[in-house]
Parts: structure tokens; sequence; C-alpha cells
């Protein structure tokens, strides 16, 4: 009986120890459940980028093609069937070297004709002269005849007046002499107008001298020759092929002057045309050469603009030598011109400059009608808060934002079939154009503030120069405030500010546990 008493009271004893341990088990296993499941899972965590010291580069990238410095077209200035080739595609030919020849048979018949033509004209003004002579010796014996028709009724005259003559015989002495005097003019007329028939047959002679000289000069363009030294690039005949010259000039080959001095037409968008200047180093590739860069310099910026699909281009001419001729005409060149560029600075990335703490003042301001969400981050409706926030925009202008917002979303769906290039220049000429839209609905002061936003959210520096990262002191962001420089699209060069070298600044968030975000999801709407 005392047996059973004792054991009575252990087992009354371990009852509460029991359900104090089973408690205690039940109490951690839903502390780590919600540790790991509430707390672990839906905590922040945040990417960290270290601030290092380097080079940086300011880079326009385009495309562009390949050319020679000098290349002429060769034609040909009249119409015949090509006789003889002397030169082919990649042929190296000399100034004044036969390229390729038209039948001349047509053009010597020509000249021969010609020749004909001026032997007769020569002829015909001996004629003439000959002609003129025999009038001159009418006109003498015109004169002569007259001057004794005068003399003769001088005589009469004094003979009438003594009476030894009668009056008729003046009077007829008297029309002799007046015959004799209109003879004279009749011949002289003669000699003027034989003269007249020389000076034409003359001028007939030079008319024919020059068809010789024509017909001569059509011969001799039947040699198509070289009119530089250099090497043919391109050639568009074949023997036996006729060529007509009736309304423009055939070209028959392209001679490129001298491939060892090469030039790349360069398309640069208009956003980037004002950071280019002459003699600015370029580095480009072509895909003939995978794994070579070649090097030139800016030779022209040319400002006729092209527009092609309401995108603005100028043409800007890089120079580069090519000793070994590995680059060839018609080449496409990815070229990078180097508009700037800074040794051994300080530098951060561009998205510490974008990213911005859940807990800011504009995300805050905006939770009643946006909850959650980045400012800096690729939301749009954000960005959209954050603007109607920190820009304190009455309805019409929040009414404009949106709809600015929305026609950039069905714009920048349409890049989706585009290349990188083009879409690279496309998106950032629409980033502009929505940028200058939305700053034009803003007055003096938002627009003031507006470019801090935008300086911020790009990554690059302001009007001021200033930017703002953010550091992870005990858990919690800390803003740091830095001036910047130079940027390369990815990283921005840091000119002042407490930021050290090895320091690492917040560049987004990530919930702790949960798979890494792929970075560059979604396009970028910009303001």
């Amino acid at each position: 009986m005392p047996t059973d008493a004792h054991a009575s009271r252990r087992s009354a004893w371990r009852r509460p120890a029991l359900t104090a341990l089973a408690l205690a088990a039940i109490a951690a296993a839903a502390w780590g459940a919600w540790t790991w499941f509430g707390k672990g899972a839906g905590a922040p965590a945040f990417r960290l980028a270290k601030v290092e010291r380097g080079s940086i580069q300011a880079v326009v990238s385009a495309s562009g093609t390949l050319q020679a410095v000098t290349t002429v077209q060769v034609g040909s200035q009249i119409s015949g069937q090509i006789k003889e080739l002397h030169a082919d595609f990649n042929s190296v030919v000399k100034r004044g070297q036969l390229l390729a020849r038209i039948d001349p048979e047509s053009f010597q018949l020509k000249v021969r004709q010609s020749e004909a033509d001026l032997e007769a004209a020569r002829t015909a003004l001996l004629q003439r002269e000959s002609d003129a002579a025999a009038q001159r010796s009418q006109l003498i014996r015109a004169r002569i005849t007259h001057e004794d028709a005068t003399r003769d009724l001088q005589r009469k005259e004094s003979l009438v007046q003594k009476g030894f003559i009668s009056s008729a015989d003046r009077d007829k002495a008297q029309f002799t002499e007046r015959g004799a005097a209109e003879a004279i003019r009749t011949t002289e007329a003669q000699v003027r107008s034989a003269d007249a028939q020389v000076a034409n047959a003359a001028a007939t002679i030079m008319q024919r001298e020059a068809a010789l000289a024509s017909a001569r000069n059509d011969l001799e363009k039947t040699a198509i020759t070289a009119p530089v030294n250099g090497v043919v690039i391109s050639r568009q005949v074949d023997a036996g092929q006729t060529v007509a010259a009736s309304l423009n000039t055939p070209t028959l080959f392209t001679i490129a002057e001298d491939l060892a001095k090469m030039q790349v037409a360069v398309a640069i968008d208009e956003t980037d045309i004002g950071r280019i200047r002459p003699d600015m180093r370029v580095t480009f590739t072509v895909d003939a050469h995978p794994g070579r860069t070649f090097e030139g310099r800016v030779d022209q910026i040319r400002k006729s603009a092209q527009t092609v699909q309401n995108v603005v281009t100028y043409t800007v001419i890089v120079a580069t030598p090519n000793p070994d001729l590995r680059l060839v005409p018609g080449m496409t060149a990815n070229v990078r011109i180097v508009s700037d560029s800074r040794e051994n600075v300080l530098k951060v990335a561009n998205a510490a400059l974008r990213w911005r703490p859940a807990g800011a003042a504009a995300a805050q301001e905006a939770s009643a009608t946006a909850p959650g969400g980045n400012a800096g981050g690729g939301d749009a409706q954000a960005r959209r808060q954050r603007l109607v926030a920190e820009l304190k925009l009455d309805a019409a202008q929040a009414a404009r934002v949106d709809e600015i917002f929305a026609e950039q979303r069905s714009r920048f769906a349409e890049l989706r079939d585009l290349n990188d290039a083009d879409r690279r220049q496309r998106s950032e000429r629409m980033r502009a154009e929505a940028r200058q839209k939305i700053n034009a609905i803003l007055n003096a002061e938002q627009q003031k503030r507006y470019a801090e936003i935008v300086a911020a959210e790009t990554g690059r520096a302001s009007a001021s120069g200033s930017g703002r990262v953010y550091t992870a002191v005990d858990g919690a962001p800390k803003e740091v405030t830095i001036r910047t420089g130079l940027s390369d699209g990815n990283a921005t060069e840091v000119v002042s500010g407490p930021l050290a070298e090895g320091e690492e600044v917040i560049v987004g968030t990530q919930l702790a546990n949960a798979p890494a975000a792929k970075a560059g999801t979604g396009p970028r709407l910009p303001f």
C-alpha cells in the first residue's frame, strides 16, 4: 500500500513536467516556423556592391559602314559596244591605264568624214578667194573706164563751148560717164559679196575643224582609262555589252583610290551627337575579324541630318589606317566613340544611384494609392506615385503623366523585334521625349526638382552634380549624399562625398531565402 502511494505521487509529479516540455517544444517549433516562413521569407535583404577605384569611359556606341576615303566611279560619255576589257575586280590600276575599249569603228568613220568635210571647206575657201580677186579686177577696170569717160566728157564740154561739136555729142559723153560710175558701184557690191563668201568659207572651215576635233574626241573616249591610282572594287560591264549614254552616264568601274586609308561612315543619334568632337579616339570591330579591335579618329561631323522612321541621325566620318588591307569597303563596323574618360577614380554602380528604400518619404506619401513598390526599381506605378508625391502634382498634371506613361508602354512594346543597337537608340530617344513631355507640364520649381529625380533615377549627374546612395547600417539603409561626375552607363564617378573605396552600397533588395531576381526584367520606363 505505501508502495502504491509512492508510485501515485511520482506519476502526479511527472505529468506537469511532461506537459511543460511538450509546451516548450511546441513553442520552439512555432518560433522556428515563424522565423523561417514569416520573418525569414518576408524580411527584405539588401543586395550590395562595393565602391571601386578604376578607369571610367563615356562611350557612344553605333554602327557604320567601311568605305574608301576616295571612291571614283568611271563611266562612259559615249554609247557603243564594249569590245575589250583590260581590268577586273581587285585589279590594281594606274592613272591613265586602259580599262576597257568601246568598238571604235563607227567613230573612226566619223573622223574620216569630218576630215573630208574639212578638206572640202578649204577648197571652197580657195574658190571664194579666187572669185573675190576676179571681182577686184573688174572693179579696177570699171574705175579705169569711168576715168576715161570723165575725161572725154570734159573735152566735149570744152568743144561745145567753142562751137566745134554739137550738144548731142556732149550729152552722149555725159551718159557714158554716168554708166561708168554706176558700173563702179555695181562692181564694188560684187567685191563685197565675194569678200563675204570668203569669210563664210573661212567660218565653214572652222566648223569643219570643230567637227573633226569632236569626232577625234569621241574616238579617244572609246578608250576607258583609269582617272586615279587605285584598286577596282566594282565592274558593271562585260565584253560585248552595249552601253547607252544618251541620258545618264553609265558607271562601268568603281575604283578605290587608296585602300590603305579607310573611313567609317557612322550614323549617330541626335541625343549623342553633342558629345562627339573631332579627333576623338574611336575603336570598332567587324564581323569578318572577330576578336580584333581596330582604332581610328573622328575626322568629320557632317551637319546634314538623316531622318528614318522619325529617328534623326547625323553622319560622323571616322578615319582609320588599313596597312594590312584587312578592312574591305562595305563591311559593317560596330563603333565605340570615347567621348570622355577618367583614370584611377572612385566609382559607384548606377544601380546604387537609382535605388531607393521602400520606406522613403515619397513611397510613404504614395502608400495610400500604391502600397509597396520601389521608387527606384522597374515598377512604373511606383515611379508615377513618386512623381506625384515629390513634385506635388495637381490632378491635371497627374492625369497627363498617366497618359505619357501609357503611351510609353505601348511604344516600348514595339521595340521587341528590333536589333540591340536600334532598340537602344530608339529607347533612349523615347525616354528623352518622355522627359521633355513631363518637363513641359511642370512649373519652374517642379522642373528643378524633376531634374534631380531624373539624375538620380538614370544614374547621371544633375545640373548640381549631386546624387544619393544608401549604405546598410545595422540592417537599415542610411542615405549618403555624393557629388557625381562622368558615367559610362554602368558606373558613375564619385567626385566627392563620404564614400570610401571598398565600402558597400545598396543596389537592390530581395526577400530572404528567395531566389535572386533577374536583372533587367521588363523595360524601365523613364521619367
